[in-house]
């Protein structure tokens, strides 16, 4: 681009001439030149922030923490050899943890590596070379050393066969034959085991069905894709109900934490899927559920958590406005995510450095408040405490700070930055909301890490086909995801309440959730007929 003339004396001699139209023309050219060249200053930034993040996205860290990379954004082969040396940071940091190496004992191929009671063990015996050629007279075993192994057989599958004599009485001549074992799922060849298994393995290890029933071909089975479908369906329609006890459970918890996150289900138009939503919620008792939407309207959040709350009830959420409009509505007080708000402050580090780098160190120094706050394991009035004694002056010197950036420079709304300021600046309050609540966390973590079963499962069976099936996902992955939350494997718990949902009392169907199942059945729950069998 040509840079604007540059006014002489001559060139001022001539201007005096020129008439006031003329000079008006040349005053408005020059108005439109200045607005052209700032228009394409935005745009040359706005593309360098687009090449940033897509440098992130192929070569960076996909956390966000901060560390240093090369000036194109990539990482040699050098570096990924060696470890990298950072550069001290000022002020106080959280020292990432550092994990010691196992020390390594002289029998440690001795020493069991699995759960005794779970995993089978076949036990080879091993000959002595030394006692080739001696009589049993000549030594004397006294001991066994045992080494480990671990083993797979081609496939994990069994067949159970009963065999059920037909018994003829002599004095009715009549023929007597007991009944089949009943299945959890009428008139179905498919034990217990083999329901729960195929629900884990598709929802807990994302194994599409496609891929399992693959699996059972080469493992010698035969049987056709459209049966693992029926089976799966009837299983979760059997498992519903618990589903629904415990988004109860959630709906009834003082403080909830709700996203979005999305997946494609059912049909559109000819040749595309449907683009919808589950709406996770995650309760204070550690239990969270998928509700599945066809869309990412606000009338969703009403629908999920309804309009009557418990008094004091707090929503805990990040920016988007759904949100805003449900609290709105009901009257309960709305808690911000401090991790959404940090976010914005990090992508900012690519147009505005030194000052993204002041708001994240701000943010980091209250993480820093809430990690001691965990290992002091306070909780209740003290941990109120606190955070009003140590984190609020930061916010407060935060937002303060926040003040001043937005005085003392005028910066386009396109950029990062202010966006950043803007986004901290209108939810203040809601940012604030934790200081004085022990109970609200200062983000949404505990639920975005809990909803990471959705895009994990969707990079492998990558959509669904109908919205049905979407939301028995939902349905699945809010039990099996609670399982996890409560250290309960899913595939136990499966097995033990498949069998007992049909005959528990329906008023008494929440004891089922995995919450409170693990108080109740775990220490000993139903089996599959092939538990016993291995044993």
């Amino acid at each position: 681009m040509n840079a604007a003339p540059i006014l002489t004396v001559s060139c001022l001699e001539e201007a005096a001439t020129l008439s006031l139209q003329q000079i008006a023309e040349l005053i408005g050219s020059l108005r439109n030149r200045e607005k052209t060249e700032a228009l394409l200053r935005q745009e040359i930034t706005a593309l360098k922030q687009q090449l940033d993040w897509f440098k992130r996205q192929l070569f960076g860290q996909k956390s966000e923490r901060r560390i240093e990379v090369g000036a194109n954004g990539q990482m040699s082969l050098g570096e990924l050899l060696t470890q990298p040396t950072l550069p001290e940071p000022n002020g106080r940091v959280i020292a990432a943890p550092i994990r010691k190496p196992a020390t390594r004992r002289n029998d440690d191929e001795a020493v069991p590596f699995f759960d005794e009671t779970r995993v089978p063990v076949e036990v080879i015996e091993l000959p002595a070379p030394a006692t080739d050629g001696l009589s049993r007279e000549d030594y004397e075993v006294i001991s066994h050393k045992e080494s480990y192994r671990l083993a797979q057989r081609p496939g994990s599958y069994v067949v159970i066969k009963y065999r059920r004599p037909v018994v003829k009485l002599k004095k009715t001549a009549e023929l007597v034959c007991a009944s089949a074992p009943a299945g959890v799922i009428n008139g179905s060849r498919a034990d217990v085991s083999f329901v729960a298994g195929l629900l884990v393995d598709k929802l807990a290890y994302h194994l599409p069905l496609y891929r399992q029933h693959q699996r059972l071909t080469d493992a010698g089975i035969t049987v056709s894709r459209p049966w693992l479908t029926q089976i799966a369906q009837q299983g979760i329609g059997l498992l519903e109900p618990i589903y629904d006890a415990q988004f109860d459970s959630i709906r009834a918890s003082r403080v909830k934490a709700m996203d979005e996150t999305p997946i494609k289900a059912g049909q559109g138009v000819p040749g595309k899927l449907k683009a919808a939503y589950f709406w996770p919620v995650y309760g204070e008792l550690d239990e969270i559920c998928f509700p599945f939407f066809e869309s990412r309207e606000a009338k969703h959040v009403e629908t999920a958590l309804g309009l009557s709350a418990i008094e004091g009830s707090v929503l805990l959420s990040d920016g988007y406005r759904a949100y805003a409009c449900y609290v709105a509505r009901t009257g309960i007080l709305h808690a911000q995510c401090w991790a959404h708000t940090r976010r914005g402050f990090f992508e900012a580090q690519t147009v505005e450095p030194e000052p993204a780098a002041q708001a994240l160190n701000f943010i980091g120094q209250l993480y820093e408040i809430e990690e001691q706050i965990r290992q002091k394991k306070l909780a209740g009035v003290q941990k109120r405490d606190e955070r009003q004694t140590l984190a609020k002056p930061i916010t407060e010197r935060f937002f303060a700070w926040i003040d001043e950036r937005f005085e003392a420079q005028g910066l386009l709304p396109s950029n990062p930055l202010t966006k950043a300021l803007a986004y901290a600046r209108e939810r203040r309050g809601g940012l604030e909301v934790y200081l004085s609540d022990p109970e609200v966390p200062i983000d949404t973590n505990p639920l975005e890490r809990a909803l990471r079963a959705i895009p994990m499962g969707r990079r492998n069976w990558l959509f669904c086909w109908t919205e049905l099936g979407a939301r028995h996902v939902g349905i699945l992955q809010s039990l099996i995801v609670t399982c996890r939350l409560h250290q309960i494997d899913p595939y136990d718990y499966l097995v033990d309440v498949l069998q007992r949902v049909g005959q528990h009392p329906a008023n008494r169907v929440h004891e089922l959730t995995p919450r409170m199942w693990k108080k109740n059945f775990a220490a000993n729950p139903l089996r599959s007929p092939i538990h016993r069998l291995g044993k």
